[in-house]
């Protein structure tokens, strides 16, 4: 009876651990995603920035009244 008790506690415990580890993996992705971004900003950002500008500086003041 004592062992049956024992092993449905680790079972329980095993149970909760898989959802610990879930949310380290999630963790993980949202990290190695947000690297991912600031990477790319850092390596395109210069020429996004100059291609935008190209484009603002192309598109003509509304006319006024």
């Amino acid at each position: 009876m004592l062992i049956q008790y024992i092993q449905a506690v680790l079972a329980s415990v095993r149970r909760h651990d898989d959802e610990g580890a879930t949310a380290v993996e999630y963790g993980l992705m949202v990290a190695l995603i947000a690297v991912v971004i600031i990477g790319a900003v850092i390596l395109l950002g210069d020429n996004l920035s100059a291609m935008f500008g190209g484009v603002a500086d192309s598109v003509k003041a509304p006319a006024g009244p």
